[in-house]
């Protein structure tokens, strides 16, 4: 049997479509599955145990008929025997009508017409959950599994090497992460990450604090490092380094990111910045919401409440 999802979206949206494809490896365990990703989510899929091949097509491309046919083709010509739609888009419904699949599960709503098989969207419900009812439109029934990723052995060595040359011992360390994006609705102040940051080293000055660095926030961290010269830098070059560098630490806080859904998956605990109400929950995940939906109208002062529970 050959499974293909649509999931558009970015690597946080990914990472919380996995137990969706974890349980269909549990219902199919012969099944090839794959998906089709935004190209710069397609690097999510280093950590999914459960998917054979991950497709790259830019879903938010102008693409021409000739792209669209093409993905079309490509489609065909594995010969897929189920689609899943995690958007209820109209286009994205014609598209999997147009590729002949015989079954074709999504939710009710926009272009549901072009489905075999569709579910209720029950928008309240936490994402994963919500990708996860998709199942019930192969009459599949059982429980959303936790999220999950599998991180690789050597990448996991990796972050533990990277901690004996930053000089981290047994007490661990607080991980900080800022993706620094250009809409700056989405960027917190570097005067207000380092208030934090010196918070941390006044009230636990034995515990490091590691800045996560990634090719879109180097101003961030040469900002931080003008105020803080010896900080401590981790690289990670991929998803399962990332992964393996935040399941170490012993706390992560972070704004809306990839960081934030590996830190859900691995049980870090972590505090996050955020511009409007989540859904996501743990116990160990705790969201610090701006009063005005712009990131930047977060107060320290909050943040530290929450870090410190005063």
């Amino acid at each position: 049997m050959r499974i293909v999802a649509l999931v558009p979206g970015k690597i946080g949206d990914q990472i919380l479509f996995f137990p969706t494809l974890d349980n269909l490896k549990r219902v199919y365990p012969d099944a090839q599955i794959d998906v089709v990703v935004e190209p710069s989510s397609k690097a999510a899929y280093r950590v999914c145990k459960s998917v054979t091949d991950a497709i790259a097509f830019d879903f938010k491309d102008r693409n021409s008929l000739a792209d669209w046919g093409n993905l079309i083709g490509l489609l065909r010509d594995r010969e897929y025997d189920i689609a899943i739609s995690p958007q209820s888009q109209f286009l994205l419904n014609l598209l999997l009508w147009l590729t002949g699949i015989p079954t074709r599960v999504g939710y009710k709503g926009n272009g549901s017409f072009f489905l075999t098989d569709t579910v209720l969207l029950k928008s309240q419900q936490q994402p994963a959950a919500r990708y996860h009812d998709l199942l019930q439109g192969l009459g599949k029934n059982s429980p959303v599994s936790p999220l999950n990723i599998n991180v690789p052995s050597s990448d996991i060595t990796w972050s533990e090497k990277e901690q004996q040359r930053l000089g981290i011992n047994e007490s661990g360390y607080v991980a900080v992460y800022d993706s620094q994006s250009p809409d700056v609705d989405s960027t917190y102040p570097v005067t207000f990450w380092q208030q934090i940051v010196k918070s941390l080293q006044e009230k636990q000055p034995n515990i490091p604090v590691v800045v996560i660095k990634d090719a879109n926030n180097e101003l961030f961290v040469k900002s931080m490092l003008t105020f803080f010269p010896n900080l401590k830098v981790m690289f990670p070059t991929d998803v399962g380094k990332l992964a393996a560098a935040i399941a170490s630490a012993n706390l992560l806080i972070c704004t809306d990111s990839a960081p934030m859904y590996l830190a859900l998956a691995v049980q870090t605990y972590t505090v996050a910045l955020v511009e409007t109400s989540q859904t996501l929950q743990s116990e160990v995940f705790i969201v610090v919401t701006s009063p005005t939906g712009k990131i930047a109208d977060i107060s320290p002062q909050s943040i530290m409440q929450r870090i410190w529970g005063q």
